[in-house]
């Protein structure tokens, strides 16, 4: 019941901007109706639109996870983006320095990279904060230009095929690629690039539940980010926590990298991100910082980037800047709680989440 009434906030945001975009769409002369059945009706149809709306959420899943642990420990991180552009990077190098390893061991030798990397990007931060106190926002938002700087240099002087005018580095070893969900589910077409990624996002939600609430450590996460001095008061290490949640939110952002790198691609292209690790923050908010939501609100932004093309496409006026007026607007109404707090709060149904 508790967790039906956080979800009941966000269900009204939606509502809220989808009636905003409405509006904005008559004034620009089209039809909402036929705006919006061509939005939801081609994200949801069988095969290809549930599958590449299943395929845009996974790296949103990740990177919603990655935020909502930060903000549990009551950290923003904004580095989501350059932690997944290392990882990914990190991904294709492993694959194809070692291409030669057999499947057994070139596969977890990447996981574990994609793993690894992103939660060095993200530790690095969290120990300027842990040690000197530097603001994390700050650091962050500069490691994602300094990982993209790197990672492009990389690319272009080391790890593309020579006169290759795209930029990405040379494909990886066929032992690491994943399967997609088109080999294992009768009926869904191969051609959808959705992989057991998505598989991986779905088990990292679960994951990620009982880590936060059902752990002594994430017992302690969490009571840093709701009250540090009662929490070293209670003898919990601050400067501990903000590391671990900064590590651990830097790996799971890194997870992009796996769909991207080893189900998609099988190599790394500069340049591939469509601000997953920053939409990621509108994903957690909208989730209300918790897996469930966390899933839902990625599922819908997949929806909506999914729905975004045929918009663009088969309306007379309207583009798919639609999808990113919608994101923003949905962001307005939740960053706006306060305002439907008191009418829904005299009936019970919207309470402040606690930790």
């Amino acid at each position: 019941m508790k967790l039906l009434r956080e979800l009941l906030f966000p269900l009204i945001a939606v509502i809220a901007a989808f009636i905003v975009g409405g509006i904005l769409i008559l004034i620009i002369g089209d039809d909402p109706i036929v705006a919006y059945k061509l939005l939801i009706g081609s994200a949801l149809s069988w095969p290809d639109g549930i599958g590449y709306t299943l395929f845009y959420a996974t790296p949103l899943i990740f990177t919603g996870l990655a935020v909502l642990v930060a903000l549990r420990c009551g950290l923003l991180n904004i580095g989501a983006e350059g932690q997944l552009y290392v990882a990914a990077f990190a991904t294709a190098w492993v694959g194809i320095t070692f291409a030669h390893l057999s499947a057994w061991l070139l596969l977890p030798l990447c996981f574990l990279a994609a793993i690894v990397a992103g939660g060095v990007w993200g530790a690095i931060p969290g120990v300027l904060k842990a040690r000197f106190g530097s603001h994390e926002v700050i650091n962050t938002i500069m490691l994602n230009f300094i990982a993209v700087a790197l990672v492009s240099y990389f690319t272009q002087y080391h790890y593309k095929t020579p006169g290759d005018p795209i930029m990405q580095t040379t494909e990886i070893g066929g032992g690491a690629h994943i399967a997609r969900i088109g080999k294992i589910l009768p009926g869904f077409p191969e051609r959808i690039p959705l992989n057991l990624a998505f598989i991986l996002a779905l088990v990292c939600c679960v994951l990620v539940y009982l880590f936060l609430w059902r752990t002594k450590w994430g017992y302690e996460l969490r009571a840093t980010g709701s009250n540090p001095t009662a929490a070293e008061y209670g003898g919990i290490s601050i400067r501990k926590q903000i590391i671990i949640a900064m590590t651990i939110s830097g790996s799971l952002a890194g997870l992009v990298g796996i769909n991207e790198v080893l189900g998609y691609r099988y190599r790394y292209y500069d340049g591939f991100s469509s601000s997953y690790g920053f939409t990621g923050i509108a994903v957690a908010l909208l989730g209300r910082n918790h897996p469930v939501g966390v899933l839902l609100s990625a599922i819908l932004f997949g929806m909506l980037i999914r729905g975004g093309i045929f918009v663009d496409a088969f309306t007379n006026n309207v583009t798919k800047d639609l999808v990113d007026v919608l994101q923003g607007v949905v962001i307005l109404f939740v960053a706006a709680e306060a305002l439907f707090r008191g009418p829904f709060g005299r009936f019970g149904l919207l309470k402040r989440s606690k930790v």
